[in-house]
């Protein structure tokens, strides 16, 4: 009889499928809008008004593309502002012959990381210039360049146990932040249902039937996870073989802890469906407090960038920031299962506290 729960949920989002595929379609487009879409270097142009723009366009051009997350294209000079104007760019670069302007509407995270990087090239270009330029100095550019390559000072950095260090990709932990965000928002709607069935009488109706509370209960949440899960692989396997995203090598440990993500999370939108008294009041709060969690967790900046520690104890009461920290270490540290247990066993505890007492307080408020 517990089948018979699941297939009425499933008939509820078949009748009414739009919403569940914009939600899909939704944790897509917003990592394509936020993140520039694929593992593409990141796009942006430069121009110059001096009288020998040519020269100076191509001496820094050259200079520029020397990292492979940024590309710098020369434009016209007119194009750029009109560009400006319209907001067709976000920013652009102006050149002179031995300084720049950094011309942007919008301080996204892409510009800044521009701007570091343009600062580099011209302090870079301008100690080689000085200590070519000096007075009685015979070392050319060329010798420069080589000392810089192998100077007396080297350094290495390595990862732990001696291993390479893996370049941390932003752009792979905001494409999982939105999946799991949207998958939040798919579990607890679903979830909700218990409410809204609970107040409609198919609640009622459902007792009177050969079915007991457990396997009523069981159904819901199968129900809940089955379509968040299903969401949540639909959408990586789009961006690994579809976008290209580098996922690493496990691929079953990053759906495993998705997997007690979402339960721990149906717990909590549990837990909150046995505060409230109507589903009407469910789609208020929900939607008012999921959000909240990926911003207190540090999902959408590098890790470490949240400090205080009031923020990380809220963050560590939800699975966000856990699981976020598992997958993350799966994909650019290789970690294994032992690795990421703890993480892993942190959800389930999350999950079986907030079930139990989410459980409770429905039917204490049912009598």
């Amino acid at each position: 009889m517990m089948r018979s729960v699941i297939w009425a949920q499933f008939a509820k989002d078949r009748r009414v499928p739009l919403f569940l595929i914009l939600l899909i379609a939704g944790s897509v487009l917003a990592t394509v809008i936020f993140t520039g879409g694929a593992n593409s270097p990141s796009s942006f142009v430069i121009y110059s008004e001096e009288a020998d723009a040519d020269q100076i366009e191509k001496k820094w051009e050259k200079l520029l593309n020397t990292d492979d997350s940024l590309e710098f294209t020369i434009a016209d000079s007119a194009q750029v502002k009109e560009d400006l104007e319209k907001g067709n760019i976000d920013s652009a670069v102006k050149l002179m012959e031995n300084d720049y302007k950094i011309i942007t509407s919008d301080e996204i995270t892409d510009v800044s990381y521009m701007q570091q990087h343009v600062h580099s090239v011209f302090q870079r270009e301008a100690e080689i210039s000085a200590i070519t330029d000096l007075e009685g100095n015979e070392l050319t550019r060329d010798d420069v360049e080589k000392y810089l390559q192998a100077g007396p000072v080297q350094m290495e950095k390595v990862g732990l146990n001696n291993e390479e260090m893996t370049d941390y990709n932003m752009r792979t932990q905001l494409m999982f932040a939105f999946t799991l965000l949207i998958a939040t928002f798919i579990l607890g709607f679903r979830v909700n249902n218990v409410s809204h069935d609970k107040v409609s009488g198919v609640w009622d109706r459902m007792i009177l039937a050969p079915i007991s509370k457990t396997k009523m209960y069981t159904g819901y949440i199968l129900y809940s996870f089955l379509i968040s899960m299903f969401q949540i692989v639909a959408v990586l396997l789009l961006f690994k073989y579809v976008l290209k995203y580098d996922l690493g090598n496990q691929f079953w440990l990053i759906i495993l802890a998705s997997a007690l993500f979402v339960f721990s999370m149906i717990s909590i939108a549990m837990l909150i469906t046995g505060f409230v008294k109507t589903p009407e009041q469910f789609y208020a709060i929900y939607p008012s407090i999921i959000p909240l969690i990926p911003l207190v967790s540090g999902s959408y900046m590098m890790p470490g960038t949240i400090s205080n520690p009031v923020l990380l104890f809220v963050a560590d009461l939800f699975p966000m920031a856990h699981a976020m920290d598992a997958i993350m270490n799966v994909i650019f540290y290789d970690a294994g299962l032992a690795d990421i247990t703890m993480s892993l066993l942190i959800m389930l505890l999350i999950g079986i506290v907030g079930m139990g007492l989410g459980i409770n307080l429905v039917e204490r408020r049912s009598r």
